[in-house]
């Protein structure tokens, strides 16, 4: 995860040092000595907690507490320093041009940084722990008469692996959270896990507990295959047996590219899982569209597709099924909003909330948790769909 960040960081820690010493240190008349020793040493041990981080075999280390107060350190205190020398650069070519004195590029630059800093201590803290409930209706011709009203509870991104130690209680508010919604289906569209199903076994308990007339049913992200453990071939098809039968024994109905028919008298509509199918650098595509409606009359048949990666809406979904609502996350709409604008929208077309083409849509969760237990601005969600006939 760091590795590939590596040389942005350290030189975002150490162009700042070098800065901070050349301008200030150096001209101290008290206590000089031990200044530059004070620096040197946070420098020298910034640097090597960095590359520890950069060389973990896996995409995290296994002490996610470690990665975590890494990147709190980041947040805290390099990203406010080099956002200090930024500025004071700034001031003194100011002074410069028009041959003034005072730097007002280093006041600047601290009051950005205790900005910055405390922005990153709410969005590890309180940011994080926020959930909310977003509703939506979505309206269908297709939809028979039997199901008008039904109601369903979407979550996606789990990543329980970050629910330890203080963050645990978190889970159980979700947990309850959805069972108060007194939903007729709940869907969960894939991350449950950061990189191992040992993580889900302190919480099976409470993601047991969640219950709906029809079930829980739900499909894998990109996390779930255990791809993000360095491993032999073997054991990542242990790893990720492991996470489908941890599944099935909270009582989920786990949905590998097949479908299921739920009923109400005579009516019914089909809940179809699509395996991952995306663009992720290190997980493969699983995804078979022809398989995950096998035996469905897609003429006449409402269907609800469960697809974690939203980019499989408009290359797959769309154009080969005629799969009426699709319902995916793993954009965690990158985790921050600014009124209203997520920089995930750089990447993706459908990032956050309902999406529609003509008489399809796609609603695509922000996610309930993060592999970085860090949200600015975007709470965890979980979301109400009701579902209508439209007349």
């Amino acid at each position: 995860m760091i590795v590939k960040i590596l040389i942005p960081i350290l030189l975002l820690l150490l162009v700042s040092d070098v800065y901070v010493y050349l301008h200030f240190l150096r001209y101290m008349k008290r206590n000089k000595i031990a200044a530059i020793t004070a620096w040197a040493a946070q420098s020298v041990a910034m640097v090597a907690y960095s590359v520890v981080m950069a060389v973990q075999p896996d995409f995290a280390p296994a002490d996610m507490d470690c990665l975590n107060f890494y990147l709190l350190l980041l947040g805290v205190w390099a990203v406010p320093k080099f956002v200090f020398t930024v500025c004071s650069i700034l001031g003194w070519g100011h002074c410069v041009y028009h041959k003034t004195k005072t730097n007002w590029g280093n006041y600047a630059g601290i009051l950005a940084g205790v900005f910055l800093a405390v922005v990153c201590v709410y969005g590890f803290t309180k940011g994080f722990n926020k959930v909310t409930v977003r509703h939506v209706t979505f309206e269908s011709a297709d939809l028979p008469e039997a199901f008008d009203g039904y109601r369903i509870v979407q979550f996606s991104d789990a990543h329980v692996g970050t629910y330890t130690g203080q963050r645990a209680f978190m889970l159980k508010v979700v947990a309850d959270s959805i069972n108060s919604q007194k939903a007729d289906m709940i869907a969960f569209t894939g991350d449950l896990q950061n990189m191992r199903p040992s993580e889900l076994y302190q919480h099976e308990k409470t993601l047991a507990s969640l219950k709906a007339k029809d079930g829980v049913f739900s499909v894998l992200g990109n996390h779930d295959y255990a791809y993000y453990v360095k491993a032999t071939e073997a054991e990542r098809r242990h790893n990720c047996q492991e996470m489908k039968d941890v599944q099935r024994r909270m009582g989920w109905k786990l949905l590998l590219n097949d479908n299921c028919v739920i009923r109400r008298g005579n009516d019914s509509i089909v809940v179809a899982g699509m395996e991952f199918e995306g663009e992720s650098p290190r997980v493969p595509s699983f995804g078979n569209l022809k398989k995950t409606l096998h035996g469905v009359n897609q003429k006449g048949a409402f269907i609800l597709m469960l697809q974690h990666d939203p980019t499989s809406w408009r290359t797959d979904i769309l154009p080969h099924s005629t799969s009426q609502l699709t319902l995916s996350g793993h954009t965690h709409a990158g985790q921050m909003k600014f009124f209203g604008w997520s920089p995930a929208s750089l990447k993706y077309d459908e990032w956050g909330g309902l999406y529609t083409e003509g008489r399809r849509a796609i609603n695509v969760s922000c996610g309930v948790g993060g592999f970085v237990p860090f949200r600015l601005g975007c709470p965890g969600e979980i979301v109400v769909i009701e579902l209508k006939k439209h007349k």
